[in-house]
Formats: C-alpha cells, sequence, structure tokens
C-alpha cells in the first residue's frame, strides 16, 4: 500500500526520546522502578486509561513524530514508524542493540525505502556498523526491505521461518520488481545466546504463535524482551498464519520471565509498565478468540457464521478488527480440525 504524501515526509527525520517523554502510570522513576511499582492486576486496570488503538494519531502523535527512537534501557532502543495496513495506520516497531563490536537489529520495516531509514537512523547514533540482523518474523512487513541492511550482516533465523523465506524467493510467481528476499545466514534454535560487544543477546524461540518460526530477543543487561509479532498492541488478533491455542502458552512463558521491558512489533510505545498491561490484554485477546471460535465450532456454526455472531468485547475496539476478526476465527477452526502445518 502506498503511504500517502504526508507519510513519506514524515519519515526523513528520526525523533529521539527518552521514558520520561512517554505517559506514565506512575509520578517518577526510572524504567524498572515503574514496573516495580505496578504489579500486573493494577497495570491491567490501569491499561484503560489511554486509547486502546495502535493507531498513532489517537495517541495524540503527528506525522512529524515519526519514527520515533526511543532509548528503553541502556544502548537499547526501540524503533517506531508509521505503517498503513488493512485500510488504517497502525505503527512497526524493530529493536536496535549498540554494542563497542557491532549493532544488532531485530526486524526491518516493509520495504527497502523504510529499512534504508532505520539503517540511516543508526548511522546516526553510532559509528559502529549493524552486524546482525535478527528475522524475529518473516512476514513482509518485516522482512521486506532487508536488502537495505549492509551486504555483510548477519540474517539470523529460526528454521520455520527460514524455508518459508526460502520459498518465498523460489516462487516463481513472484511479483516482477519486487525487492529481493534476504535469506538467512545463521540458523538458531530455541535458545541461542549472541555475544556482542561484551553484552549477551538471547534469541529465543518460546514456542509458535504468529507465524510459526517466531523469536524474540531477550537483552539481560536492562530486562529487555523484544517480542516482534507475538505482542500486538491494541491489535485485534492476526492469526493468518498463527498457531492460536499455541501462541496463548507462548505468551504466557513470556510473562512468566523477568522482564522490565515488553516491546510489541507492532503498536505505540509507552510506559514500561503500560506495555506490560497491553501484553496481559493482548494475551485474554488471543485466548478469547480461541475459546469463542473453539464454542462456536462445538455448536457447528461454519467459520463465517461464528464470524458473523461473535462479540469480543472491548478488543472489538481495537486496530484492524475488521480485517482480521474472520481470519482469527478461519485459524482456530483449522486447528480444531487438525489442519494446522505440523
Amino acid at each position: 500500500m502506498e503511504k500517502p504524501e504526508t507519510l513519506q515526509r514524515a519519515s526523513r527525520s528520526s525523533h529521539r526520546v527518552s521514558w520520561l517523554a512517554l505517559p506514565l502510570l506512575v509520578a517518577c522513576g526510572a524504567p524498572g522502578d515503574l514496573l516495580a511499582s505496578a504489579p500486573r492486576d493494577a497495570a491491567a486496570q490501569a491499561e484503560t486509561a489511554g486509547p486502546t488503538t495502535s493507531n498513532p494519531y489517537e495517541h495524540g502523535f503527528t506525522d512529524a513524530d515519526y519514527p520515533r527512537v526511543i532509548e528503553i534501557a541502556e544502548d537499547v532502543y526501540a524503533y517506531e514508524q508509521i505503517h498503513p495496513t488493512g485500510g488504517e495506520i497502525i505503527t512497526t516497531v524493530s529493536l536496535i542493540v549498540v554494542t563497542p563490536e557491532g549493532v544488532l537489529v531485530a526486524d526491518g520495516q516493509e520495504n527497502p525505502e523504510e529499512t534504508q531509514r532505520l539503517v540511516d537512523t543508526v548511522a546516526g547514533m553510532t559509528d559502529q556498523a549493524i552486524t546482525h540482523v535478527v528475522v524475529a518474523s518473516d512476514h513482509g512487513d518485516h522482512t521486506g526491505g532487508n536488502s537495505a541492511f549492509p551486504s555483510g550482516a548477519r540474517f539470523l533465523a529460526h528454521p520455520t521461518s527460514a524455508a518459508i523465506l526460502e520459498a518465498s524467493a523460489a516462487n516463481p510467481n513472484r511479483p516482477e520488481g519486487a525487492p529481493p528476499v534476504v535469506l538467512p545466514t545463521d540458523i538458531v534454535g530455541d535458545d541461542t545466546v549472541l555475544e556482542l560487544g561484551g553484552r549477551e543477546i538471547h534469541l529465543l524461540h518460546l514456542g509458535r504463535a504468529h507465524t510459526g518460526g517466531d523469536l524474540v530477543v531477550y537483552v539481560p543487561e536492562g530486562k529487555v524482551l523484544f517480542m516482534s509479532e507475538t505482542y500486538l498492541k491494541h491489535i485485534f488478533p492476526a492469526m493468518r498464519s498463527a498457531y492460536p491455542s499455541e501462541w496463548v502458552a507462548m505468551l504466557d512463558r513470556s510473562l512468566e520471565m523477568d522482564v522490565d521491558v515488553y516491546v510489541p512489533g507492532h503498536g505505540v510505545m509507552e510506559s514500561p509498565a503500560t506495555l506490560e498491561a497491553g501484553l496481559l490484554s493482548f494475551r485474554d485477546a488471543v485466548q478469547r478468540v480461541v475459546e469463542e471460535a473453539t464454542r462456536s465450532h462445538r455448536e457447528g456454526l461454519s467459520a463465517e457464521a461464528a464470524a458473523e455472531a461473535a462479540a469480543f468485547g472491548d478488543i472489538e475496539r481495537w486496530s484492524l478488527r475488521d480485517s482480521q476478526k474472520p481470519r482469527a476465527i478461519q485459524r482456530v477452526y483449522m486447528e480444531l480440525n487438525g489442519e494446522l502445518p505440523g
């Protein structure tokens, strides 16, 4: 989808902010203090205080605010950019970790132009080159611009994502003029630890979720967990390639980890407590879709009828509800019928 002219103009510079510029759920304190002061039940209640949408305009941002670069721990940054999709505007988030021996980026952006803007932003932050790119999600809105990354960078992916990218590159019906598919140089397992510039960076596969090859990136020094598309903040659960019940279990594993800052793959970045509350809400939303679709399946409704009849309460107001709700119901039906890939 071509960006409106105003969005193209807005993307030519980045805007770097700190947690102090974000809406806070408590009066003051460092990121770790924020989370410590907001227990999960209180955080979940506070989550309703702001807009329950991924549309940045409804959060008070304008085109001129993007892309946003937010320091979430020492030398660890979230890069957030506007992303038109499904007839709506949301945001896509990448992770940047700067070290004395190179920069790791988790997830690119949707096309070479946008990813080049991310690369240029990194170049304005440090003299270190991008040496590692983690394919946390293999979907095109996170890999479509990977050709803009430095050619010498290592691209790391789970075997499932690697197979999907290889199939895409070999597709004889691939559109003419489409950006090249960058294939992974390194295949990682369920728990891979990188040592980069004296810093540990963990690449984890906590289970199949949004894509099947989902990776999350954990930075112990700072307790940051970049969740890519396993966490879609204020976005109706998008399940066209998902493993619905396994997704719930995967989110439960992430919530058991020692994390101060949960970073979504899509959604407006806010305070650590609000991000955690959003994750709790998203986990419950995925569970609600699974339960409602399972009930309709048990009653003998078709997937189409189930999508018409299903009511999901407050998540009906989330971004992309119209485009994603029928797909989500259909995917749960496929899971119940034993039709998902092994």
